[in-house]
């Protein structure tokens, strides 16, 4: 473990590379920052003899700072109440994209990895990537039996790196959160917990093309959506191959639109099956961004890129359902009692109270396309309310609400006069009624009886080997309870019982030579 020093050494460099691209100037004019931060990103600002006025380059700030910052900066991206609304908005421009490493050095990735020539798995492969980020790049290959597939390699070195700078993430938010109020509100050790368990995933690329495997399962029955095909004899945990996809990315809307695509159609078929695998499988690709996005020729949409995946637990699925469905139906009574069901908001507060909060930033929102809604403002008044409330950030939901913003954007890209509560309302309805009715909640508790009954055969005979039949040999007899010499429970130590061994050695000696004992 790095010692504070080595954290404070790593902080300050940083810290001059954001304060002189003026990328702390927010949270310095941020009346809710705890002070002692404002402090401390002032006095960097000001080392670096860098003015507040002028131009905020928060994305060039973490790009420069290296390949752990681009995925960190990526993630607040999504966090506007934690890095204020305009760092929120710059670091979505944030591009996951580096310098490609020399084929050289892949080669010799692939090769130690799987412990044989490369010729010996691909009979072609292009030495120029078709992409390259911070964790990993891409080569075009073909197989020796001829299938033509994509070659992911991570970066040589990468994996110590990130650990490393992780390390300085967590002990930097760990400070950032004993500091109490807004800072603690926020939760910002569970925020780097949860990016170290995202990169994690990311590092490893079998776990990566597990649940690109995973997802085809979940998302076989959905039709004009689907996910490449895995090569496992050619995947480890520093190379995955997947097939090759032949498509147009769901990012050239003008291309799309002349080779005949519906795009109306393929805005809500991307709605529909980001929904389906939040909320029916509760298992979602969570990096759904333009480039991991392809159009086939018959209009069927390939995902690719399976580093980052969220999950989210069936009790959660279905408060989220009802949170969805109370919003595009305006009852916002419901939204808030599923609030204080979840623990979201604390008991103290009121529900009437909350839902009249969240009719003040509904009611504007519904009804509308989405070319004519104010995303700033809506965010705005969302945090306000998290604020008055006093609800702490939910982690488990982050990647949810990223993706969200993502598959929002493409679908509005795709289809501007889309309204989102519209196209999302039959499927979250129909999924209630089926999850959350009279039939399903009978099934629900048979199932559950039915397991209680199942498990009841295990409990009896722990219950037996905690309390075991007597054997042949007899009850002992109660032993009297002698206090030990280490015993303090009374506050006597080692120091009293010298002392009164001493008194008493003495005591008896005097005796004997006074002729009292003989």
């Amino acid at each position: 473990m790095p010692s504070s020093a080595t954290h404070l050494i790593r902080l300050a460099r940083w810290g001059v590379t954001l304060a002189r691209r003026r990328a702390l100037v927010g949270i310095e004019n941020d009346p809710n920052a705890p002070a002692a931060l404002r402090q401390l990103v002032r006095l960097a600002r000001l080392a670096t003899l860098t003015g507040k006025s002028g131009p905020r380059d928060y994305a060039g700030a973490f790009r420069a700072i290296g390949p752990a910052a681009i995925k960190l900066g990526q993630s607040l991206a999504t966090r506007p109440d934690l890095v204020g609304e305009e760092a929120a908005n710059n670091l979505l421009s944030l591009q996951d994209s580096l310098p490609p490493v020399p084929f050289a050095q892949i080669r010799a990735v692939i090769e130690s990895s799987f412990g044989q020539p490369l010729e010996n798995l691909f009979s072609e492969i292009d030495p120029e990537p078709v992409g390259a980020a911070s964790i990993a790049q891409v080569h075009r290959g073909v197989t020796t039996d001829g299938r033509k597939v994509a070659i992911k390699v991570l970066r040589p070195g990468i994996r110590e790196k990130f650990a490393r700078d992780i390390q300085t993430y967590e002990w930097a938010a760990a400070h950032v959160e004993a500091m109490g109020g807004e800072a603690s509100r926020l939760r910002p050790r569970l925020t780097i917990a949860n990016f170290k368990r995202w990169t994690n995933s990311e590092l490893d690329l079998r776990r990566e093309a597990a649940s690109a495997s995973e997802l085809a399962e979940q998302m076989a029955g959905v039709p004009g959506y689907r996910i490449p095909t895995i090569d496992w004899d050619r995947t480890n945990g520093r190379v995955m191959t997947i097939e090759w996809i032949d498509g147009i990315k769901i990012s050239r809307v003008d291309e799309l639109r002349a080779r005949g695509h519906d795009l109306a159609a393929i805005s809500e078929k991307l709605v529909i099956s980001f929904l389906t695998q939040a909320i029916s499988a509760g298992f979602f690709h969570a990096d759904m961004h333009q480039g991991n996005l392809f159009v086939e020729d018959d209009g069927t949409i390939v995902a690719i890129d399976f580093g980052i995946m969220g999950r989210i637990d069936r009790r959660a699925r279905q408060w989220l359902a009802e949170i969805l469905y109370g919003l595009t139906t305006g009852n916002y009574q419901r939204v808030a009692e599923i609030h204080f069901e979840a623990q979201y908001v604390p008991s103290y507060h009121s529900v009437g109270e909350f839902a009249t909060a969240l009719r003040a930033v509904g009611e504007p929102m519904r009804g509308k396309p989405v070319k004519e809604l104010s995303v700033g403002q809506m965010l705005d008044g969302l945090f306000a309310i998290t604020r008055d409330f006093d609800m702490q950030t939910q982690p488990h939901l982050l990647l949810l609400q990223k993706t969200m913003v993502m598959v929002e954007g493409i679908a509005t890209q795709l289809n501007p006069d889309i309204n989102m509560w519209d196209t999302a309302a039959p499927y979250v309805r129909e999924w209630i009624r089926d999850e959350l009715g009279p039939e399903a909640a009978l099934a629900d508790r048979l199932k559950q009886d039915a397991e209680t009954l199942l498990r009841l055969p295990g409990l009896i005979r722990r219950v037996e080997e905690m309390f075991p039949p007597k054997g042949g040999a007899p009850e002992p007899p109660p032993l009297p309870e002698i206090p030990l010499i280490t015993d303090r429970r009374e506050g006597r130590g080692w120091l009293g019982y010298l002392l009164a061994g001493s008194v008493g050695a003495g005591a008896a000696w005097g005796a004997l030579a006074m002729g009292w004992i003989g």
